[in-house]
């Protein structure tokens, strides 16, 4: 089962995994198409199952991450407290993932407050990843190379 070996899902409760897995859904996408775009409603959080999609930024200039692991998280925003989505998701390849609505996914996270903790913990851990990897981007295109601390 993807969900099971999904980063933010590894410590959960089997309860907690199984009761997520009966409120996903599995989409497949085209390359060229949008799962969401930045400003829209913050409404779904997906996992992805094969393929590639770009997340990118544009505010005065323009910062892109590509997530392509099998089991890697995508919609953030969804589950942070944001109303809004705050990069644009597009698929660069053929695409599957798993999509399963925050409003319902919280409610599973609350009624097991542990799996919730572990559920967070290792989402913050994966935006400071990648948070981490843009500071390096941007260093690398301003032409500076740094090894300082980040957070």
């Amino acid at each position: 089962m993807l969900l099971r070996t999904a980063y933010v899902f590894r410590d959960l409760s089997d309860a907690s995994v199984e009761a997520i897995a009966g409120i996903s859904a599995e989409e497949r996408h085209a390359a060229g198409t949008f799962l969401f775009r930045a400003n829209d409603p913050a409404t779904d959080f997906y996992i992805l199952a094969e393929g590639r999609v770009r997340l990118s930024v544009s505010r005065g200039g323009a910062l892109a991450h590509t997530v392509s692991e099998p089991g890697d998280s995508i919609g953030w925003s969804s589950v942070a407290g944001s109303a809004a989505y705050t990069a644009s998701a597009e698929c660069t390849a053929p695409t599957t993932v798993i999509r399963i609505a925050s409003e319902k996914l919280m409610r599973v996270l609350e009624a097991d407050p542990a799996s919730g903790f572990h559920f967070f913990r290792r989402l913050a851990g994966q935006i400071g990843s990648r948070l981490v990897e843009s500071y390096g981007a941007t260093l690398s295109m301003q032409g500076q190379k740094g090894t300082g601390s980040y957070g």
